[in-house]
């Protein structure tokens, strides 16, 4: 009987744990933000339209060079975003827009973006279909 009941308080505690450390559900049409970045909740309507509009330093929108839902690159040496992990996205967006990670178009289109338009880009090309490729079995030219 009491390992029964001390089984039963662990596991209500860590279920407690669990509820105080994610919060509120997200709303529909969000990706709530559990991430290091601290960015606010990331909405999808918002970041398809991000996603359409030209960047005043480039004269670029991200859909140009990265396609249709981000799985269309212009040119082959640009990455496919779509379905890529949300946190990834930020991340990159972030580290272009504070110097830390630098190319000569992605730093100048993330310049000018805030928290909530990157955290809206993220979930927008997160939630697109994934048509990432998988690198196993690639093997590198020595």
């Amino acid at each position: 009987m009491k390992t029964s009941a001390l089984s039963l308080a662990a596991a209500l505690g860590a279920s407690l744990l669990l509820v105080a450390c994610g919060g509120a559900p997200a709303a529909p049409g969000t990706v709530q933000a559990q991430t290091a970045n601290a960015l606010p909740e990331g909405r999808i309507a918002e970041g398809e339209a991000r996603a359409n509009v030209k960047s005043a330093a480039t004269g670029q929108t991200c859909l140009d060079c990265h396609g249709a839902d981000g799985n269309d690159p212009l040119d082959p040496t640009y990455p496919k975003i779509g379905g890529q992990h949300r946190d990834y996205l930020a991340h990159a967006l972030q580290g272009y827009r504070s110097g830390d990670r630098e190319h000569a178009l992605m730093s100048n289109q993330a310049a000018d973006l805030d928290d909530q338009q990157i955290a809206d880009l993220a979930a927008y090309f997160a939630s697109r279909p994934a048509q990432i490729r998988d690198l196993h079995g690639v093997h590198s030219i020595n």
